[in-house]
């Protein structure tokens, strides 16, 4: 049996608030293997967005081990978890997260620029094609819905073929209709580049198109209720 492409043994993430401490995740272990879609579903301040920033390398844990691709997170510092993260993760965030003085093609070529990928603007065109917009590659975020916006995010988070691809809450700022769009194209790509998916959401109807659901609940996964299975999206 393969090795899990995420591991998570004993994760706890604890910031200081005003107050004091404050626990964020409390003792998460968690196997996610190649290719998965999952779901992480909960209230909000259950702890689902700070996992998965922990995932993709973007926080760092007070305890525990992660272990993502078979490299351990553990004592790492933030250049070489960006370098990490550059060369296998992909994610996708609710605000898009575009810069503004960049146009659509400009903001999807950047990864791969920094990388030193030849053919950079190239692989990017295909990229805004692959979401609908080879017409758009000109314009600025500003000149853009917000679907619009949330494509090319898309394809700026899978231009590079992730291993892995993070996504939180891709759909919150948008209507039902445009977020719709967004799903299907989310786990298009998803399949195209056979990437592992992690996917946090409030929509219930969102996290049954994934392979399993983890919920979450006080900074725990909850333990009286059994992760979730259903068929993959298709």
């Amino acid at each position: 049996m393969s090795s899990p492409v995420i591991s998570l043994k004993d994760v706890s993430l604890t910031l200081q608030g005003n107050a004091g401490p404050v626990n964020i995740l409390r003792e998460i272990s968690l196997d996610i293997e190649k290719g998965q879609s999952v779901g992480l579903v909960g209230p909000s301040g259950s702890g689902k967005s700070s996992l998965l920033l922990l995932l993709g390398g973007l926080d760092t844990a007070t305890s525990g081990t992660i272990s993502v691709l078979g490299q351990d997170f553990t004592g790492l510092g933030e250049d070489a978890l960006a370098r990490f993260r550059r060369d296998h993760v992909g994610v996708v965030f609710q605000s898009f997260h575009l810069i503004p003085m960049m146009t659509a093609l400009e903001n999807v070529a950047t990864p791969l620029e920094l990388a030193g990928v030849p053919d950079a603007m190239k692989k990017a065109e295909e990229a805004l094609a692959d979401v609908g917009l080879a017409h758009r590659t000109g314009h600025y975020p500003a000149q853009l819905s917000g679907g619009e916006q949330q494509r090319v995010a898309l394809a700026r988070a899978t231009v590079g073929k992730p291993e892995i691809l993070l996504a939180d809450e891709p759909t919150g700022n948008l209507d039902g209709t445009t977020g719709e769009a967004i799903v299907r194209l989310l786990f298009d790509l998803r399949d195209k580049h056979g990437s592992t998916l992690v996917l946090v959401t409030h929509a219930d109807d969102l996290a049954a198109r994934c392979d399993r659901i983890i919920r979450l609940r006080d900074g725990s996964i909850e333990t009286g209720a059994p992760e979730t299975r259903t068929e993959a999206a298709e």
